[in-house]
């Protein structure tokens, strides 16, 4: 299951070393709900290797900001903290596993 990613809990996450990936969505957002499956299968067969994660735009707004996130549904690629890539809109599920494995 994709771990819900806060502004609390996103400072740990981002010094791990891992990459972090994170799905910025809203509970109100079609697209966003179109894809949720998708990050959700993907985080489970790279639990593990990947932290892959949900962030609501609507709670965690700073986060969203400090991404300057302008569109949902938008996923960005951290590794050691530093921002590798970011994509918005709907993702296929072979083109999120495609960009994870690239950063692993």
């Amino acid at each position: 299951m994709a771990l819900a990613i806060t502004t609390e809990n996103f400072p740990t996450l981002s010094a791990s070393g891992q990459l972090v990936v994170i799905d910025f969505w809203a509970p109100w957002c079609g697209p966003c709900r179109q894809i949720a499956p998708i990050v959700e299968e993907v985080a489970a067969e790279y639990e593990g290797k990947a932290i892959i994660g949900k962030c609501d735009t609507d709670e965690n707004n700073d986060l969203a900001v400090d991404f300057g996130v302008m569109n949902i549904p938008m996923i960005v690629f951290l590794k050691n903290g530093e921002l590798l890539d970011t994509h918005v809109g709907v993702i296929k599920k072979e083109e999120l596993v495609k960009k994870v494995e690239s950063y692993l």
